[in-house]
């Protein structure tokens, strides 16, 4: 699948600012399934900085800073990708969620995912969140099997709705109202997991979405998805989308992942001055035509 992505992030402030400083997490990682072929960021003001570096966890960032007096900020990034399945566990492959559980204490090829285990800023292990996700993790299921029930287990019994939580909403809040948004079923499915003894990422990109029937795709309606990624000892990295009860394609375009949604914010920073600031985001996924073959 070939994509050209478009994210629009802009901050109207009620004062003006002198000084800021800034990171963007907006520009696609490079994978063995999604390749990278173009991007440019383009930034109103001008930034008198602007340079890019890998973080802990191998995203790209953009760094910048403004030192003019300003009452607005925008920043568009837009990309070209290229898309194709992702790599899955054969059928023949087993183990089970016990045997994981030990290769992740004991095992040193599991050192890196280790850090996937511990607790982070919007992601606590609780014994709550381990007796949901038993009703997937029963004695001795195969530890695929079991992330798939989950997947499930959190599409089927939980409410998409974009009123009811912010990002600061605890997600034993969302496990007690069983709603929210990709961002609380995320983190609750990182946190059920993690009570377990499981290593689980936060994963942030696009999605690409269709408008209803008969209608026309409306400039910059899309927006920014969560999912999450599980450790599997001797595989890798399992992607599971609770928000649509469904394994990520090559619908899904991946920014970066993280401990949880801190280490992913597209874009944040510090400033001198500013007031009170309204956001307006837009993102525009744009499926484009095969390429004809050379």
């Amino acid at each position: 699948m070939h994509y050209q992505l478009r994210h629009t992030t802009r901050y109207d402030y009620s004062a003006e600012v002198a000084l800021s400083h800034n990171e963007a997490r907006l520009l696609p990682r490079e994978l063995s399934w999604q390749r990278v072929e173009q991007t440019d960021t383009v930034i109103h003001p001008t930034p008198v900085r602007l340079r890019e570096r890998r973080d802990f966890f191998g995203n790209r960032v953009g760094y910048f800073s403004i030192q003019e007096l300003h009452d607005s900020l925008e920043v568009t990034t837009t990309s070209r990708i290229t898309t194709s399945p992702r790599p899955l566990p054969d059928n023949d492959y087993f183990i089970t969620w016990e045997q994981a559980i030990e290769c992740l204490r004991q095992g040193t090829e599991c050192l890196d995912a280790r850090l996937f285990m511990l607790d982070s800023d919007f992601v606590s292990a609780d014994p709550a969140l381990a007796d949901y996700a038993r009703a997937s993790f029963t004695p001795g299921r195969s530890l695929v099997d079991a992330i798939y029930a989950l997947n499930l287990q959190i599409f089927n019994e939980f409410t998409y709705d974009p009123e009811h939580t912010t990002i600061a909403t605890p997600i034993l809040d969302v496990l007690a109202s069983r709603r929210g948004v990709c961002q609380d079923f995320a983190h609750l499915a990182i946190g059920c997991l993690r009570s377990l003894g499981l290593a689980a990422r936060y994963v942030s990109g696009y999605m690409e979405t269709l408008p209803p029937p008969g209608q026309p795709r409306l400039q910059g309606a899309d927006a920014t998805h969560a999912w999450l990624a599980v450790f599997i000892p001797g595989w890798g990295w399992l992607e599971i989308d609770p928000t649509n009860g469904c394994l990520p394609d090559e619908r899904y375009i991946i920014l970066g992942w993280g401990r949880d949604f801190s280490d992913v914010t597209p874009l944040k920073g510090v400033m001198t001055g500013g007031g009170n600031d309204r956001l307006t985001v837009a993102v525009d996924v744009i499926p484009l035509a095969d390429e004809a073959p050379v």
